[in-house]
């Protein structure tokens, strides 16, 4: 009897076969547990826990394009939205961590565990791939108000400590944000919830508040047409798409940054290789420039950061995020 080994399998073969036959078999088994493992990796869901047409549905869509032409592999997007992003953001973290399963969301993913019991971790339940876009947070008025500035708003707000009013979602990144500025600046400006940026838009258009801080996809169209007038932004660097707004920092408020990026997530234990493979897949997507103007031309930047740097902002915000939300006693929607 002949024994040879082939990735763990034992094979005993008679010794009297043509030492062909033997190196047929094998090939025909490897081949086969080929075949098998590209059915399973090679398949690559991508779930969204928002619903379809949302920035985070398009950027997996475009992405997701790209790979599957560029790689030979098959990436589906998925979309389960459901209780402010968690239904599906959970599933994720139940998937097998096989690298077939993963998560694009957005900023949110962080804010949510500080104001409802999960059922996962947003540091502990995923591997962090990468973040892959951002959007800046607008300070924005209308046209016709009287504030030019960003400190010409300021110092009206601290003239008038209250009178001023800035609309934005009630539980979510920009109110985060709002938060931290309102202590950045030591400024008393009032904050008025909308359920969406369309009302928050509509409010100002009509003068009913001051200001507001959105994400820059939610003004853009009004910016455009003159509308609107930004004072500054909450990103770390200048817009692209507003490169004379400058930022909140730049404007005297050092360190300060709330940008609303989209990140790619697998589930926890998810083996090293397999995220970097995935890692390498979606960054070679990103560097085509047909993909870059598609993500552009929705207010999606290019933010690219993985490994150990993303994973240090995530604990970052976090916390911060954390602590904003408890002193400002946010609470869900």
């Amino acid at each position: 009897m002949l024994t040879t080994h082939l990735g763990g399998i034992i094979m005993k073969l008679p010794s009297r076969r043509s030492p062909y036959l033997v190196i047929a078999g094998a090939l025909s088994i490897l081949l086969g547990l080929t075949v098998a493992w590209s059915q399973t990796a090679r398949t690559v869901k991508i779930v969204v826990p928002y619903p379809a047409g949302g920035t985070a549905d398009i950027l997996a869509r475009i992405l997701g394009e790209q790979i599957s032409r560029a790689e030979g592999v098959t990436l589906l997007t998925e979309n389960r939205p459901g209780a402010s992003a968690v239904i599906g953001t959970e599933a994720v973290s139940r998937a097998a961590p096989d690298g077939s399963t993963l998560l694009i969301t957005s900023t949110a993913f962080l804010i949510a565990p500080h104001l409802r019991k999960l059922n996962y971790d947003p540091l502990t339940s995923f591997e962090p791939i990468c973040q892959l876009v951002s959007t800046p947070i607008i300070v924005v008025v209308n046209s016709e108000s009287p504030y030019r500035t960003f400190a010409d708003w300021l110092n009206a707000a601290r003239a008038k400590p209250g009178s001023l009013t800035l609309a934005s979602i009630p539980a979510g990144l920009s109110r985060i944000a709002f938060e931290m500025l309102k202590r950045a600046a030591n400024v008393d400006i009032s904050f008025v919830p909308y359920p969406g940026d369309a009302p928050a838009v509509n409010a100002l258009l009509g003068g009913h508040v001051t200001a507001v801080f959105l994400p820059y996809s939610g003004v853009a169209a009004q910016l455009k047409a003159g509308q609107l007038r930004a004072l500054a932004s909450a990103s770390r660097t200048r817009s692209e798409s507003l490169p004379s707004v400058p930022t909140v920092a730049e404007s005297g408020f050092k360190g300060y940054e709330a940008d609303n990026w989209n990140g790619l997530f697998a589930p926890a234990k998810t083996p090293n290789e397999t995220v970097s493979e995935l890692a390498g897949w979606f960054a070679a997507a990103m560097q085509i420039p047909e993909v870059k103007a598609k993500l552009v031309a929705q207010s999606l930047y290019p933010a690219w950061m993985c490994g150990a740097d993303f994973a240090a902002l995530l604990s970052k915000q976090y916390n911060e995020f954390g602590r904003v939300i408890r002193e400002a006693n946010i609470k869900a929607d």
